[in-house]
C-alpha cells in the first residue's frame, strides 16, 4: 500500500470536521445519559431499601416471641392487609382508608400552616425590621414557643366551642414560632447594601419588603417554613386523638381502643411517608425560589 493510500484511509477514519466531532460526542453522551441517572438512582433508593429490609428482619426476629406485646412484620402484614393494599376505599363516613384519612388531615394542615406561614413572615419581617418590636415581642415569643402543642387545646376547645377549628388553632400555634423566628433572623442578616440601594431607588415599605426583604430573607424563611410544617403535622396527629373526627390521628386513638395493634403500626408508617413528602415539598420549592440556597 502507498503513502498516499495510508493518509487516505487515516483521513477516512476519524471525524474531520468539528461538526462531526460535535455530532460524535453528543451520542456518547446520549448513550451513557441512562446509565448515569440509573446509577444516581441506585446510590439514591438502594441504602435507604438495605437498610428497611434490615430492620424489618430485626423487628421480626425480636417480636416472633409468643410473649412478646408487639406483633411482627408479618403478623401486620397479616391482618392489617386491607389497610394496606386498598388505601382509597370508602364504605361510609367512618369506614374509609387510611389515605383518605391522611388527606383530611392533610386538609387542616394546609388551613393552618398557611394561616401561620402569613402571619409568622409578617411578624418576623417586623420584628427583625424595629429594634423596639424585637425587644417588645422577641421575648414573648421565645416564652411561647415553649408551650407544648396539646396545652393550647383545652383553650381553644374553650374559645371556638368545636373541634375542627380548635384543631387549625393548634396548628397555627405550634407551626408559627419558627417561621417567626427565623424570618427574624433571616431580616436582621440583610447587608446593609441592599438596604443601601433600597434608600437610593427609595422605595417604599411595602417594595422594600417585597423586592428586597423577601428575597434576601428566603433562604432563613423556608428553613423557618420546613421546621413548621413537620410541627404543624405533629400537632394535627396529636390533637386529632383528642378531638375526634375522621383523621388519622383520630384513627390511631380508636385502633389502641380496639386493640389494633396492627393498624396502628401501618397509621405511623403512612403518617411517617406523609410528614417526609411535606418535608421533601417545603424543600423543592425552597430551592427553586433560593435557587438552591436553603439548607437540605
Amino acid at each position: 500500500m502507498s503513502i498516499q493510500t495510508i493518509e487516505d484511509t487515516n483521513v477516512k477514519a476519524f471525524p474531520a470536521k468539528p461538526a462531526e466531532v460535535i455530532a460524535f460526542t453528543a451520542k456518547a453522551r446520549r448513550r451513557f445519559e441512562p446509565m448515569a441517572i440509573a446509577g444516581r438512582l441506585a446510590s439514591t433508593l438502594v441504602p435507604p431499601i438495605i437498610v428497611i429490609a434490615l430492620l424489618l428482619v430485626v423487628w421480626q426476629v425480636a417480636c416472633s416471641s409468643p410473649t412478646s406485646s408487639l406483633p411482627p412484620p408479618s403478623q401486620v402484614w397479616n391482618e392489617a392487609h386491607d389497610l394496606i393494599a386498598h388505601p382509597f376505599f370508602d364504605n361510609g363516613p367512618q369506614d374509609i382508608g387510611l389515605a383518605w384519612r391522611v388527606l383530611i388531615s392533610l386538609q387542616r394542615v394546609a388551613i393552618g400552616f398557611g394561616l401561620a406561614a402569613v402571619v409568622g413572615v409578617a411578624l418576623g419581617a417586623l420584628v427583625g425590621q424595629s429594634i423596639w418590636a424585637m425587644r417588645g415581642l422577641d421575648p414573648v415569643f421565645q416564652i411561647l414557643r415553649t408551650v407544648p402543642p396539646l396545652a393550647w387545646l383545652p383553650l381553644s376547645l374553650a374559645a371556638f366551642r368545636d373541634s375542627n377549628p380548635s384543631a387549625l388553632f393548634v396548628i397555627f400555634i405550634t407551626s408559627i414560632w419558627p417561621i417567626i423566628i427565623n424570618t427574624a433572623v433571616g431580616v436582621r442578616n440583610i447587608p446593609q447594601d441592599y438596604r443601601n440601594v433600597a434608600l437610593i431607588l427609595r422605595l417604599n415599605p411595602f417594595e422594600f419588603f417585597v423586592k428586597i426583604m423577601v428575597p434576601a430573607a428566603a433562604p432563613y424563611i423556608f428553613t423557618g417554613l420546613r421546621i413548621g410544617i413537620g410541627l404543624s403535622w405533629l400537632a394535627i396527629v396529636a390533637a386529632e386523638m383528642l378531638t375526634g373526627g375522621v383523621g388519622i390521628g383520630f384513627f390511631i386513638w380508636d385502633a389502641w381502643n380496639s386493640s389494633r395493634l396492627p393498624d396502628i403500626i401501618v397509621a405511623l408508617a403512612y403518617i411517617g411517608v406523609t410528614g417526609f413528602c411535606l418535608d421533601r415539598l417545603v424543600a423543592a420549592v425552597g430551592a427553586f425560589v433560593t435557587r438552591g440556597t436553603t439548607a437540605k
